[in-house]
């Protein structure tokens, strides 16, 4: 789909559609997601289904990162909002739930080992790294 992010995920057709939404909207400059606000945070929360979950690219190093957390948690709620720890360039991958729920870590084992059959990557890994941001 070609489109302006903002516009295209405020659209009411995507209302309760999408289960999983990738959100990765930096420029040349890499300085900060260039839709960063809770308004549009909520847009795309509206877009998911009640399973769905936003997943966002952010660098962690960068003075952006907790105020981007922080307009992701003001949209979805700080219950909803997880983390991987950041990589060794200082990316770290957000996600936020449309419905907080944490999940069950057996589940999770389960769908790592899936992965690492399936894919041969280290799935089991990442559940290391992985947590809520707050509480």
């Amino acid at each position: 789909m070609l489109g302006d992010a903002g516009e295209v995920i405020a659209q009411p057709q995507w209302q309760g559609q999408i289960d999983a939404l990738q959100v990765d909207l930096y420029d040349h400059d890499a300085g900060a997601p260039v839709l960063d606000s809770a308004a549009f945070y909520a847009d795309c929360r509206r877009a998911l289904s009640d399973e769905g979950c936003m997943t966002v690219n952010l660098f962690g190093r960068m003075a952006s990162f907790d105020r981007s957390v922080a307009q992701i948690a003001e949209a979805f709620g700080e219950q909803a909002v997880w983390a991987f720890k950041p990589t060794r360039e200082g990316n770290t991958v957000v996600l936020a739930q449309a419905v907080p729920e944490w999940p069950d870590l057996a589940l999770l084992r389960q769908r790592a080992d899936a992965i690492e059959q399936r894919w041969k990557l280290p799935a089991r890994k990442w559940l290391r790294t992985f947590g809520p941001l707050f509480g």
